[in-house]
């Protein structure tokens, strides 16, 4: 990204978002957090958001990839996928969600995961200027693999043509985390084994398509995102 300090810039743990009945957490209001570093630290983890409108009076989720430019959310598809196609400022629901472990209790009731989620409200606007669509779909590449926009040609006129790029203004959000081990009933049986089991994201070793030479080397990007760079 041209400007990754400012993208995902660093909020500071009084940089909060309002809290709101909208964004307020109401189930483990200890689990909750409003502060910008906790919602943009899971955001900026993770690949896949799922984005929930409403078309034709029927909600509709959708996961999608996207990237984040300080306070913007930036989604793209094609042209007539119904994201793209639903109405202008629509409301949208967008939430990312992170698994680090299933937690294992002596009862089914007591059983959870620990996980960090991000819930976002805010509406979609179609970004209409140029050079921040580029910038948008700049966001989104990189969210996925860090240093892959320098490597390969940008996207065509036609290609542009065919996309749609969204903004989505971060008017309220809030994180949810729950870590740490189980929490029994008073009346669990200590003969039952409990325990957290974790949930870890291991990235493979790259494929090379067989369509690539033999003699062309596997990108910076891809090496670091392997862990071999």
């Amino acid at each position: 990204m041209s400007d990754t300090t400012e993208s995902h810039r660093i909020a500071e743990p009084n940089d909060r978002f309002t809290i709101t009945n909208v964004n307020r957490v109401r189930r483990h209001t200890e689990r909750a957090h409003y502060d910008r570093a906790s919602v943009f630290g899971i955001l900026d983890r993770a690949t896949v958001a799922h984005v929930a409108f409403v078309v034709d009076g029927r909600p509709m989720v959708i996961p999608m990839a996207y990237g984040r430019d300080g306070d913007r959310i930036y989604l793209h598809g094609a042209r007539k996928s119904r994201v793209a196609t639903a109405p202008v400022a629509e409301p949208v629901c967008i939430s990312v969600t992170l698994v680090d472990g299933f937690v294992v209790a002596r009862s089914a009731f007591d059983s959870s995961m620990n996980y960090r989620a991000v819930v976002i409200h805010g509406r979609a606007m179609e970004v209409q200027d140029e050079a921040e669509r580029l910038r948008a779909l700049e966001c989104i590449t990189e969210q996925i693999l860090p240093g892959r926009w320098a490597e390969v040609p940008g996207p065509t006129a036609q290609e542009l043509k065919a996309t749609a790029v969204l903004a989505v203004e971060i008017e309220t959000a809030s994180a949810k985390v729950r870590e740490g081990d189980v929490i029994h009933s008073d009346n669990s049986d200590e003969r039952v084994w409990a325990g957290v089991v974790p949930v870890l994201s291991v990235i493979g070793a790259p494929a090379t398509s067989v369509s690539v030479p033999a003699d062309v080397p596997i990108p910076a990007s891809v090496r670091r995102m392997c862990g071999f760079a």
